[in-house]
């Protein structure tokens, strides 16, 4: 049964070793499914941080000419395809875990892990070129010549959510090590088993003690004194727009960078020229996969007005259609939220919702067929005016608010009118018009005719109040090097700026 489900009993990884956390204490993991303690994880502090960075600093430069920061990208690249092999060899196992974890449903899961690996075989790749890279020539006048060098930013900490715990976990580590980092990884303290579970991958295939460590924990107790830590050269972090601010303050200090991938409240923009069946499709995946636990959901939905009732009426018939269960269950589309926190948060979402006058057409309730567990049917709400809070705030759960438009104006004026700007989408037969909404949304990810396909060889990241940097693509490894310049005065003749003493 999954409420008796066993998982790894793991310690803190650091210096490429398990450790007790120093206080000794632990957290439970609660499955969501059923709300139920199902083991526990380390719950690290500040000592358990200050001991992964001096790991992480140590292994940095541990023996000159052989250390991860100065070995040539080749090398690196064998410890990361050795890593994403393992990920392929582990995929059944580690999907199980994320699923009892975060709630996420098995087959979506499964897909995470294939992108996990193929996450680290793209950077292994990213590794080799950066070879290749090095040393670039820069044209300067006559008597100097100069070239350029790609060099680890250095010892760097990475924050991530419990939405993918292992996926974002990954588009942070793979890039980092890529470049030569050595890095300290925090997990969500509300999913940490799989990215434990990369600790033992780590320690299994001999990646050099300290370059990867994992410390998992509360975020004010493991999260903070990481991102303030001086011996941190960078943080990156994925999460909440209040969080991500609270890690600019900490960082600023030391003037350590910063890459945020925040929240959203994206739109998806339907005009009436569209085959209503697939459009449906497209706007309920773009809210509703995941549990609906997306930064880039687009949870916005923008429909014309000469086909909206038609739409909406075709979504709520398809949302009742969603198969809701335990996400261990064959068909699983909806599983349960992560948390008792994250379910009464969305659950006040939408009564606020109603209180201001908006309709709950479907959903906003447990489904009557499971008595535990975190769960909310797919929720639709209409009736919006652009100042209610649903409209505005992003709810992270499978909750969809619905707004009409006349004009292609009033689309994109309605699209723009957020704070936040990470994602957009259009879905229209009209190509020249799709290209002109691409052009006009404010967002870091557009997608025309579909919503939220992400893949690793194309960049994420965000505007405005969804953050800043660019994670992924050909500039990922980027994130985590350091340009240095070198310049040498090539002539014999002396510089001649000053006169020399008289003997």
């Amino acid at each position: 049964m999954v409420a008796t489900a066993k998982i790894p009993q793991r310690q803190l990884f650091i210096d490429g070793d398990w450790r007790a956390p120093a206080l000794g204490r632990r957290l439970p993991v609660i499955n969501p499914t059923t709300e139920a303690s199902i083991g526990e994880i380390p719950a690290g502090t500040s000592e358990d941080v200050d001991a992964a960075v001096a790991a992480a600093r140590a292994a940095l430069k541990r023996n000159r000419g052989r250390d991860w920061s100065r070995a040539p990208g080749a090398v690196r690249a064998k410890y990361l395809r050795a890593i994403a092999a393992k990920m392929v060899e582990r995929k059944s196992d580690l999907a199980r875990l994320e699923a009892l974890d975060c709630g996420k449903p098995l087959d979506e899961a499964a897909w995470d892990m294939d992108d996990v690996a193929g996450c680290f075989e793209f950077f292994a790749g990213h590794a080799e070129a950066l070879d290749k890279r090095q040393n670039a020539a820069v044209a300067l006048p006559e008597n100097f010549k100069c070239h350029l060098k790609k060099e680890p930013i250095g010892v760097v900490a990475l924050i991530t959510p419990w939405n993918y715990p292992l996926l974002m976990a990954v588009w942070k580590v793979a890039p980092a090590l890529a470049a030569g980092c050595t890095a300290v990884l925090k997990p969500s303290e509300l999913a940490s088993l799989t990215c434990l579970e990369l600790g033992d991958v780590c320690k299994e295939i001999g990646l050099p003690s300290g370059v990867l460590n994992i410390v998992t924990g509360l975020g004010h107790e493991a999260g903070a004194p990481l991102s303030s830590h001086p011996d941190v050269d960078k943080v990156a972090f994925t999460g909440s727009y209040a969080t991500g601010q609270k890690i600019m303050v900490a960082a600023a200090p030391t003037v350590k960078p910063v890459t945020l991938e925040l929240g959203g409240k994206s739109p998806i923009v339907v005009f009436d020229d569209v085959d209503i069946d697939k459009a449906v499709e497209w706007t309920l995946f773009g809210c509703f996969w995941t549990n609906g636990q997306i930064c880039s959901a687009t949870s916005r939905l923008l429909i014309h007005k000469n086909i909206a009732k038609e739409f909406v009426d075709r979504m709520v018939a398809w949302s009742k259609n969603i198969k809701v269960s335990d996400p261990l269950e064959e068909g699983c589309r909806l599983g349960p939220v992560v948390s008792e926190g994250q379910y009464e948060k969305i659950k006040k979402f939408v009564a606020n919702a109603k209180s201001e006058g908006a309709t709950i057409l479907t959903g906003g309730v447990r489904p009557k067929h499971l008595e535990k567990g975190f769960f909310i049917e797919p929720t639709i709400i209409t009736d919006i005016n652009t100042s209610m809070e649903i409209w505005r705030e992003e709810v992270f759960g499978p909750v969809l608010c619905v707004k009409e438009f006349s004009t292609e104006e009033e689309a994109i004026e309605l699209a723009n009118d957020t704070h936040y700007g990470l994602a957009g989408a259009v879905i229209s037969g009209d190509r020249e018009r799709c290209q002109r909404l691409a052009e006009e949304i404010d967002a870091g990810c557009i997608w025309v005719n579909c919503s939220q396909p992400c893949f690793c060889q194309a960049p994420w990241g965000g505007n405005k109040r969804s953050g800043f940097g660019r994670e992924l693509g050909e500039g990922g490894i980027d994130n985590y090097l350091s340009i240095k310049q070198v310049t040498e005065y090539t002539s014999d003749a002396p510089w001649g700026w000053y006169k020399a003493p008289a003997n």
